[in-house]
């Protein structure tokens, strides 16, 4: 019933999903997506949807259910993310990275205020 309702008031007032939903992200929290981009991704094992904010250069992947966020992405690298053949192996070779705090890593770079 509380899904119909927020379908309905989305559509009342023009709202889109994106627009409309509230995901919980590892490591960074709360976050409202409607300043995001968001791809769902069928194509990867691991790799359910990806979710991008140009102006601040901030991702946040879907990866078995789970969302983890990364900091300081140039839309360049997002896109050849996207593109990529594979985009596991992408995924881990260039935005992973090796270690704990890998290139983009939240912990480790500016998280951008929402």
């Amino acid at each position: 019933m509380l899904r119909i309702l927020t379908l309905l008031i989305s559509i009342i007032t023009n709202a889109t999903w994106a627009e409309a939903e509230t995901i919980d992200v590892k490591y960074y929290g709360s976050l409202d997506l409607k300043t995001f981009a968001c791809t769902d991704v069928t194509r990867s094992s691991f790799i359910n949807r990806a979710c991008y904010d140009k102006a601040k250069q901030f991702m946040v992947v879907q990866l078995k259910g789970t969302y983890y966020p990364y900091c300081e992405l140039p839309a360049l690298s997002y896109d050849a993310f996207l593109n990529a053949s594979s985009m596991g192996q992408y995924y881990n070779a260039n935005i992973k990275g090796s270690g704990k705090d890998g290139p983009f890593d939240c912990r480790t770079h500016a998280k951008p205020i929402y």
